[in-house]
């Protein structure tokens, strides 16, 4: 569901339209149905929307109407009007996801956007999905290393330390971290991408990779060592690479995943190359989880502004992973 006062009502809506443009999968809302058919009514979307009690029932209804299982709030909440009363909903909805795919009832979670801030302040404890859904994980005894990657025209990136202020890089940056997260990357780039030996390159933290220490000596003392332990272990990894020069199109070419070393320096380029079109995707848990890569934009919900470019691909991405999924396991014919 994501924030119901954002635009995740309006481009689920708008995805179900486009579903047969787009080839999608059946999918499910899981949210309040009184809130869809009122934006649906807001926009001028003829979308008929149809409650199921089972996920299992989705997929017999989707070409006809939009499934939704039932996540009902305390109150009315309008678009563009966020409400701390609808927090409760929003990450119940999240925690039935996660359930539903870890019981096998469902094959990925995609999420919409949620208001990190709003959720704080109603004593949600995570800084974002990312570790939420790990928690989640954890809770149900399965083992959860979370890692986002960011996708979208041919680059993969992921951010070692993620939502911290930039004055704490420095000290979360370890050559551990770093060594973990690069594995958990390998390891979904294999099982979800189909790629058997996935090339990885670091970016270094400080200006031109630290400019063999002149310009800073966390690249030498913490990044280089953790390529050296990785390339022990057999992985192809390059680096550290100045930031600057990693993410144009003829350097792309050279690997299937950069990890850059923290927030800004892995979604700018992300967010340049394909804003709209971009995927979050979390590796390194026992299912598999997309989203869109933009936010809630309270502004326009509501409005018809909204593009569900980035949601259809978040929902075409966990399909293809999906699918890949069960490729793997199966193994060669």
């Amino acid at each position: 569901m994501g924030d119901p006062a954002g635009i995740g009502p309006d481009i689920t809506l708008m995805s179900w339209l486009r579903r047969d443009a787009e080839n999608l999968s059946p999918f499910a809302f899981l949210g309040d149905p009184a809130l869809l058919m009122q934006r649906a009514k807001q926009l001028g979307a003829a979308v008929p929307v149809t409650t199921i009690s089972d996920l299992r029932e989705a997929e017999p209804v989707f070409a006809r109407a939009l499934p939704v299982l039932p996540c009902p709030m305390p109150e009315q909440v309008l678009a563009g009007r966020p409400s701390l009363s609808a927090a409760p909903a929003v990450t119940s909805a999240i925690e039935r996801a996660v359930a539903a795919a870890l019981d096998g009832e469902a094959l990925a979670v995609v999420t919409n956007p949620i208001a990190k801030h709003i959720l704080a302040k109603a004593g949600f404890a995570h800084p974002g999905h990312t570790e939420f859904l790990g928690a989640l994980a954890r809770a149900r005894g399965f083992a959860a290393t979370p890692v986002m990657m960011l996708c979208g025209a041919g680059l993969r990136v992921v951010p070692v330390t993620i939502h911290i202020p930039l004055a704490a890089v420095p000290d979360a940056l370890t050559t551990a971290l770093i060594v973990e997260t690069a594995r958990v990357t390998a390891r979904g780039l294999q099982l979800y991408f189909g790629i058997a030996q996935p090339r990885l390159a670091l970016t270094g933290l400080n200006p031109h990779a630290g400019e063999e220490g002149m310009l800073g000596r966390e690249d030498q003392a913490i990044i280089v060592p953790a390529i050296a332990a990785l390339r022990a272990e057999g992985m192809q990894v390059t680096g550290p690479h100045p930031a600057d020069t990693l993410f144009h199109e003829r350097a792309r070419q050279n690997y299937d995943a950069a990890l850059a070393m923290y927030h800004d320096q892995a979604l700018i380029p992300i967010k340049t190359i394909a804003f709209d079109e971009g995927v979050n995707v979390t590796l390194g848990l026992p299912f598999i989880r997309t989203s869109p890569d933009h936010g809630t934009a309270f502004d326009i919900a509501g409005t018809g502004k909204a593009r569900p470019d980035s949601l259809i691909a978040a929902l075409r991405l966990a399909a293809a992973m999906a699918e890949q999924a069960g490729e793997t396991a199966a193994g060669p014919a």
